[in-house]
């Protein structure tokens, strides 16, 4: 939707605003009789001309069609000639007591998908300060996104004009807050649209050539180069050493690539490392996963698009940050050149690792990553990682999971607070470090143990050995960057994007407090 939708800030009432559809937002007040257990109605802030316009029968008319204002209930009606708009889209808001901008943010992406056929729309939502204006913007880019590219008649949005309407629309901190917002919001779709993508049409060597065309795109258009981008082929692997990325992509015919990106500011105040997991279709290999386990296979990239969208946001934003990000891309395929169970591969610091699971192939590539990472010297490093169905089954679907160092985990619940993203801290027990470092009778380090119980901690251990002495913090996505039922909120079907917003924060608060004291530059 963004890209073909003009946004401004305006003005105004909602009620005398000429486009198809205004969206306001109704919470629920509790009654003031004890006796009563039912709810009152109340419109949001920003919406109270409408509410005014419709007179003492606006609330009977919403009971009328039992809208009860419940978090992620719509309700849409024609407004005959009440307010200027054709149509109002009402969204549910929950209790009041708890409107936050994420509440905001998941309401508008609701009505992003119950606008129906208007060309434009007016966001009558609470919009005085920044944050909840930037919700209100990015839940309606967000909840209205389709990934169409292999639709052969796709239906395109045909909204032109989104305009947000608060009394500090000509405020210069509103407007800079709008342009963030857009900017961000790029960087989201971008990574939905990578992971959403047929795996056929994107093995790594097109991942990481589309990787750099997007930064053209974005240096040509920004007429600046902010994000340079190296591609390291499977030669170039081979020099450095990086075991773990080779030996994933060896049973495929589709070549593994790394995909280097840094930006590097002159006032930078910190270094910032990410790392992101690129398997671009994971098959399990030789350790080949049941038929209905690959079907969002594709979705295994993830952590690499999520990492390298946040990284040109962040230089789109102008963060004073320096950032060094590691994509590797490799496709997991079962052939006679796969690696086996029972193999040992060589990672590019140069521990020696003995294969039990060619399934849980992501932390292999991570390694070589992490340890590339490290060289950079760093003040923290981030992994992004689809890693484990472990910690599907311990947070659910929308809940992701971080390990590591207790300074960068604070640092990421912080960011999380202000993206709306939803994390849990996990631990690293010490009898999970010594079976990575101990049950190998072979090699430095074991890979996998089939053991039920606690697998996402196992490979939380695993790549904690890759860290050197880097705070570090591992974001176990593989729950949320993937949905595969229906809409919630402003989440769609499919790539989520999940973590592009949280990582962003995390750089914006590294440069306003760097880990050890502020510095004039890196």
């Amino acid at each position: 939707m963004w890209p073909m939708t003009t946004i401004t800030l305006r003005t105004g009432s909602p009620a005398n605003t000429k486009v198809d559809v205004v969206v306001i937002g109704v919470a629920q007040k509790p009654s003031k009789s004890a006796k009563d257990a039912s709810t009152e109605l109340e419109v949001a802030p920003g919406g109270e001309a409408v509410a005014e316009a419709y007179g003492r029968k606006f609330v009977p008319l919403l009971r009328s069609f039992e809208f009860r204002g419940a978090a992620n209930e719509v309700l849409r009606i024609p407004t005959n000639g009440l307010i200027k708009a054709s149509q109002l889209v009402i969204v549910g808001l929950g209790t009041q007591a708890d409107l936050d901008p994420e509440v905001i943010r998941r309401a508008v992406g609701v009505a992003a998908r119950n606008v129906g056929n208007a060309a434009s729309v007016a966001l009558a939502m609470p919009a005085e300060e920044a944050q909840m204006m930037k919700a209100a913007v990015g839940g309606f880019l967000a909840g209205g996104y389709t990934y169409t590219a292999y639709k052969s008649k796709p239906k395109d949005s045909q909204i032109s004009d989104l305009i947000v309407l608060s009394p500090l629309a000509r405020n210069k901190e509103m407007i800079a807050a709008l342009a963030e917002t857009k900017q961000l919001n790029q960087a989201i779709m971008k990574a939905r649209d990578w992971v959403n993508c047929p795996p056929n049409t994107l093995p790594p060597a097109t991942f990481a050539t589309q990787a750099q065309e997007w930064a053209t795109t974005l240096q040509a258009d920004s007429a600046q180069a902010l994000v340079t981008t190296e591609v390291f082929d499977e030669a170039d692997l081979g020099e450095l050493g990086c075991g773990g990325i080779l030996g994933v992509g060896q049973g495929s015919t589709q070549p593994p690539r790394l995909v280097k990106l840094t930006y590097a500011p002159d006032d930078a105040k910190a270094v910032l490392a990410l790392v992101g997991k690129g398997i671009t279709f994971d098959s399990g290999g030789l350790s080949i996963k049941p038929a209905g386990g690959m079907a969002a296979m594709k979705s295994d990239m993830a952590g690499a698009a999520t990492v390298i969208a946040a990284t040109h946001a962040i230089a789109q934003l102008g963060l004073p940050i320096k950032v060094v990000t590691f994509a590797p891309m490799a496709e997991n395929m079962p052939s006679g050149t796969a690696i086996r169970p029972g193999d040992v591969l060589t990672m590019h610091n140069g521990k020696t690792v003995e294969i039990s699971n060619t399934d849980a192939e992501g932390r292999l590539i991570l390694a070589d990553a992490l340890s590339l990472a490290t060289e950079e010297k760093p003040d923290l490093i981030i992994d992004v990682a689809t890693l484990t169905g472990a910690c599907i089954v311990a947070l659910g679907e929308k809940i992701a999971g971080i390990f590591g160092d207790d300074s960068v985990l604070s640092r990421v619940k912080a960011a999380a607070t202000v993206s709306g993203e939803l994390f849990w801290p996990l631990p690293i027990p010490e009898d999970k470090r010594d079976e990575v470092t101990q049950d190998s009778r072979i090699a430095d380090l074991l890979q996998h143990k089939f053991v039920r119980w606690g697998g996402s901690l196992y490979a939380a251990a695993f790549l904690e050995q890759f860290t050197d002495t880097t705070p570090w913090a591992h974001l176990d996505i593989a729950g949320p960057s993937f949905n595969t039922g229906g809409p919630w909120g402003q989440t769609p079907p499919g790539g989520t994007g999940f973590g592009v917003s949280t990582l962003v924060e995390v750089a914006r608060a590294l440069a306003t407090k760097p880990p050890t004291g502020e510095t004039d530059s890196v």
